[in-house]
């Protein structure tokens, strides 16, 4: 199964949905594809579209995904990677109307380059980047987060 996840930010990721479509339509991706889609209004024939989930339904299609496909929010990306899945982010482009920035575009860059993640951009195929993480294993990722959390206890107790 693949999972599809664009968020819950309040302008449309339609761009990932179309290519989803086109290429289970056509018989390019065989996997069940099961979206999180938000805010993003979309009929589909081919993929079954869940706008808002909780919390635990959501842990459970990550557990069962093979393939997270996502918009780059931090938060999808790294709860993929922390379970250990291959992720393919797309970043949600203000010039479509997708965001209110580009800053999708900094996260998908340093992930990608980190050796994390795959990524799917504007003129890409997401086919060959699918078949790409067939044979992609994705460097472990490990938050900072209790580091940092470390850091401000250190300095709090100190001051």
């Amino acid at each position: 199964m693949i999972f599809v996840i664009l968020g819950t930010h309040e302008l449309p990721f339609t761009r990932l949905l179309d290519e989803m479509e086109r290429l289970k339509q056509s018989g390019l991706v065989d996997d069940e594809i099961i979206v999180q889609n938000g805010n993003t209004r979309y009929s589909s024939e081919h993929m079954k579209l869940i706008p808002f989930m909780s919390y635990d339904e959501m842990e459970r299609l990550f557990e069962q995904a093979r393939l997270i496909i996502t918009h780059a929010g931090t938060g999808s990306v790294t709860t993929g990677l922390k379970k250990g899945k291959k992720v393919i982010a797309a970043a949600r482009l203000q010039k479509y109307g997708e965001h209110n920035d580009d800053h999708q575009l900094e996260l998908v860059d340093v992930f990608e380059k980190q050796g994390h993640i795959l990524s799917w951009s504007e003129g890409e195929s997401l086919e060959d980047v699918i078949e790409q993480a067939e044979h992609f294993e994705p460097k472990p990722f490990h938050s900072g987060k209790d580091r940092m959390l470390k850091i401000l206890h250190d300095f709090i107790e100190e001051n």
